[in-house]
């Protein structure tokens, strides 16, 4: 697909400077776009980079258009219309409804006519698949599990038995939905398994990334909102629950029956303990952990940042002593207070 930037502009609410008529007809970043491609700022540590781009347009916003001579799209937002500029460029690929020959679809369930169910893929018992649903290649819908319209399953995803899975997601390889959490009880030295009755229950519009799973719940649902995003090799446990819009990068990992509230985001590599709650609006920083509630919105940290090894190591010997160092200042404020008491009598 072509456009203009006039009809870009037109599209998106922007305002043109420069020539409207000038072709674009794909999307790069600034180091690699040619005369016929769109970049963007909204990082404004690139804006050194405009002197040198060969882009057509560059997107960019209202207070750095001075930094660029070339044609430009001034919107309020970069980054959200160079998504939205992609989108229009680069759409999702069709495909054409159908079961592939290789396929296992049970007659007992229950398949649109406009899906795809692709190779090797099974379908089971009493399973739905929406209108306009793809499944990809090797991918496993387990008994009575449904799948909303227009939802996408890239390869080898897996959606357990029950599990409920809202219109227009996607999933990415290799994503395991309505896996068994992790449930055992003590029986002297050994392990009993408890079993795991529970389902995932996914809004609209949710996006999961590749190799994240998440857990059936135990006895309740696990339940992901509307809107999610959820990032590669994340872990959702049991009977989790996240609010609307709430967006997790790739190595977070969230313990059981904890509940996280809308538009929340949580850092790669973030922690957040079971059985406690997020407030709407919290956001988490990479490699924090949580241990506790958090009630007000905010951003939050938890994590020490990387030292130089020596440092470090006179740093954690020192910690190794801090209670004891604590309370041997507690008592010195106490003789220093009761000293000023006495000295004013």
């Amino acid at each position: 697909m072509t456009v203009t930037l006039a009809e870009l502009a037109r599209r998106f609410q922007a305002k043109v400077r420069g020539d409207e008529d000038v072709i674009i007809e794909g999307v790069a970043s600034l180091q690699t776009a040619g005369p016929h491609d769109i970049a963007y700022v909204s990082d404004r540590k690139y804006l050194p980079q405009l002197a040198d781009t060969k882009a057509g347009a560059v997107i960019l916003a209202e207070a750095d258009i001075t930094r660029y001579a070339g044609s430009a799209l001034i919107v309020a937002n970069p980054h959200l219309c160079f998504a939205q500029v992609a989108d229009l460029l680069h759409p999702t690929p069709g495909f054409t409804p159908g079961v592939h020959p290789t396929a296992v679809v049970s007659p007992a369930a229950k398949v649109a006519a406009t899906a795809w169910i692709g190779p090797h893929s099974v379908v089971e018992a009493g399973a739905m698949i929406g209108e306009g649903a793809y499944i990809g290649p090797g991918c496993y819908i387990g008994a009575k599990a449904s799948i909303g319209e227009k939802t996408r399953l890239m390869a080898h995803v897996v959606i357990g038995e029950r599990c409920v899975i809202g219109n227009k997601c996607l999933f990415k390889p290799g994503a395991v939905i309505g896996s068994d959490g992790f449930g055992f009880a003590r029986d002297g030295e050994r392990w009993q398994k408890v079993p795991q009755i529970g389902r995932v229950l996914i809004g609209n519009d949710v996006e999961v990334g590749a190799n994240t799973t998440i857990d059936r719940g135990s006895l309740g649902d696990t339940v992901i909102g509307d809107g999610v995003k959820l990032d590669n090799l994340i872990q959702i446990a049991h009977n989790v629950r996240i609010g609307e819009n709430t967006a997790m990068a790739g190595l977070a990992g969230i313990a059981g029956s904890a509940v996280v509230g809308k538009r929340c985001t949580i850092g790669g590599q973030a922690g957040i303990n079971g059985h406690i709650e997020l407030a709407d609006d919290v956001h988490i920083t990479a490699c924090s952990l949580v241990t506790s509630s958090i009630t007000k919105p905010g951003v939050y940290s938890a994590s020490i940042k990387a030292e130089p090894a020596e440092k470090w190591r006179r740093n954690a010997a020192r910690l190794y002593h801090l209670d004891e160092v604590v309370r041997r200042l507690a008592k010195l404020e106490e003789r220093l207070q009761q000293h000023s008491e006495e000295q004013k009598n």
